[in-house]
């Protein structure tokens, strides 16, 4: 009977097993570093190339930031020289203001009325006077609503009959004093009238619908 002894041999494949065991840790070991260490360099570089893109990002936004500030104060100052020149404008007109209001006056009061007192206080006129009857009194009141381009909202203050004396003469007739209380329009800037005529004059030459 022959005796074979298995035990080097069977020693020799667990040596080998360890070994193929120990070289596979191994090199998964590799592997996983090598993937950390990629990994980490993608992510690093991803990392550096956001910040760069937020410090662009900042200075463009600190760029906007001045270019808005300098917008805003040319707007205001825009704003501040609109107002200086519409406080001209309102200075000039007001200057005007007493010979337009005469003028309208004397085309706005009917036959019959006689003005005794005009006084202005802005845009409010203060106006007194006589006439021969009612209806001379209702008239000059429709004028100053509906006919004049200066004068606007009359309202009758008061109004009472009176007996006035001829001039040279000893005859006394029937009148009736009246007060009334009218608002003086201020004229529309030279602007703003121009921009109105144009959108007046571009309307109607626009053709119109055919139904």
């Amino acid at each position: 009977m022959i005796l074979i002894n298995l035990l080097p041999h069977r020693e020799a494949r667990r040596q080998q097993r360890k070994k193929a065991f120990f070289a596979g840790v191994g090199m998964a070991v590799l592997v996983g570093v090598a993937v950390i260490f990629v990994w980490s360099t993608v992510f690093i570089q991803l990392i550096a190339n956001q910040d760069q893109r937020n410090q662009f990002l900042g200075a463009e936004i600190k760029r906007l930031d001045a270019q808005i500030a300098d917008v805003a104060s040319l707007k205001a100052e825009i704003e501040a020289l609109k107002a200086r020149q519409k406080a001209v404008e309102d200075l000039q007109a007001d200057r005007n203001m007493p010979v337009y209001l005469l003028n309208e006056l004397v085309k706005q009061t009917p036959e019959g009325v006689y003005l005794t007192a005009v006084k202005e206080n802005g845009q409010q006129v203060a106006i007194n006077g006589i006439a021969q009857t009612n209806e001379r009194i209702s008239e000059f009141l429709r004028n100053t609503a509906y006919n004049s381009p200066w004068l606007e909202k009359p309202v009758l203050g008061s109004i009472r009959a009176t007996t006035v004396t001829v001039a040279g003469t000893k005859d006394s007739r029937r009148m009736f004093e009246f007060a009334i209380g009218v608002t003086l329009k201020r004229p529309p800037a030279p602007g703003a009238a121009a921009s109105a005529a144009a959108g007046a004059a571009s309307a109607a030459s626009q053709p119109q619908a055919k139904g």
